[in-house]
């Protein structure tokens, strides 16, 4: 393992960490309905706390942010409390934890909104498909557009939980801007035909992420926020026209504002590294001058070659840490991996969640390499 550094510790932004694994942001839908995460999500982020560091699941900033039922949120005062379960637990397995901040826009549904409105988007529209509801899976709802007024509130959402994140307890935040959420929404020409400031050019559709990254650095201090951003990425059917030119300015902004950290997904995340129209992600590695964290089915191969490379600073797992809560011990020793069942991802209890093996628990010893 001498030729590698990813299981080495390392330093970045002011944080010491363990390792360059990332455990990146997996949605498990077990919080409670008021958004409140308890003692289960506490052991299973410090189940996985030997990572480098952890991102939370998407945590939302207001009810109506929201992807579905039985996410959490740090929407409420109350939820400061509930989250700080996590963030000890972690914090006494020497772990560091980012809170990853998220309003999904269109992709939200009336049912979650405390007063049963439309969920709102950059523009007008209605997303193909259904959502998980507390009902169960109903079709999305025809979302409306933001006004110019309404903007400053969604701002302060994100400002008011990045408070709350702070007293909870975490290490920094992270902005969910990827997956065609509402922030992502903004910044793709397919999702916003707005004419205003906020709609037209690059810089007008970047303006609302700026913004709202403007208020997480008034809380956290730059070298605290991270960003997630999924250039290529095609998620609920929508991407930009022209990529590379919109998210080679967007990172020259985020270097800009000094932001720490950019979780950078390359391709389609969870289904395909490759994508159209494309172009080189390295771009933006190199042009970043905060610390990059690669993102997107890294297997133990990869994370070692991209490593050897010098093309992340940090590489990012998902999936494999679902079944794996040792993952990072797992892949230095070369054990095989346990592949968690697809029913075991969302919902549930106890079951999926917190009860996989470690290595040791399942009295194995791996193969060397």
């Amino acid at each position: 393992m001498s030729d590698t550094d990813l299981f080495d510790p390392c330093q970045f932004n002011g944080l010491t960490l363990q390792n360059r694994i990332v455990l990146s942001p997996l949605t498990r839908t077990r919080a409670a309905m008021d958004g409140s995460p308890g003692p289960l999500q506490a052991t299973y982020y410090s189940q996985r706390a030997s990572a480098g560091l952890l991102i939370t699941e998407a945590t939302a900033v207001a009810p109506e942010g929201r992807g579905g039922a039985y996410i959490p949120g740090l929407y409420d005062d109350a939820h400061i409390a509930a989250w700080k379960l996590t963030t000890d637990a972690v914090h006494a397995k020497g772990g560091l934890i980012f809170s990853q901040l998220w309003h999904a826009g269109r992709l939200s549904h009336s049912s979650l909104h405390p007063q049963g409105l439309a969920p709102v988007a950059p523009t007008a529209m209605k997303q193909e498909g259904q959502v998980f509801t507390e009902k169960g899976l109903a079709p999305y709802d025809e979302a409306r557009a933001l006004t110019l007024e309404e903007i400053p509130e969604v701002i302060a959402q994100f400002h008011r939980a990045a408070v709350r994140a702070k007293a909870a307890g975490f290490d920094g935040v992270e902005l969910h801007g990827a997956h065609s959420y509402l922030i992502d929404a903004f910044v793709r020409d397919m999702t916003n035909k707005r004419t205003d400031r906020y709609g037209g050019s690059i810089e007008n559709r970047c303006r609302l992420m700026i913004e709202i990254l403007e208020a997480l650095i008034e809380v956290w201090g730059p070298e605290r926020v991270a960003v997630r951003l999924a250039p290529i990425g095609h998620a609920y059917d929508a991407w930009d026209s022209d990529p590379e030119p919109l998210f080679t300015y967007l990172v020259g902004r985020l270097n800009d504002l000094k932001v720490g950290w950019l979780d950078l997904v390359e391709g389609d995340t969870g289904i395909s590294r490759t994508c159209e129209p494309s172009f080189d992600l390295q771009k933006l590695r190199r042009l970043f001058k905060g610390a990059t964290i690669a993102n997107n089915l890294y297997d133990r191969d990869l994370a070692l070659q991209a490593r050897r490379d010098n093309t992340a600073d940090l590489i990012a797992f998902g999936r494999p840490f679902i079944g794996n809560p040792d993952l990072v011990e797992r892949l230095k020793v070369n054990a095989p991996l346990i592949d968690a069942p697809r029913a075991a991802y969302y919902g549930g209890g106890a079951r999926g969640y917190t009860d996989f093996p470690t290595l040791a628990e399942a009295g194995g010893l791996g193969d060397g390499g």
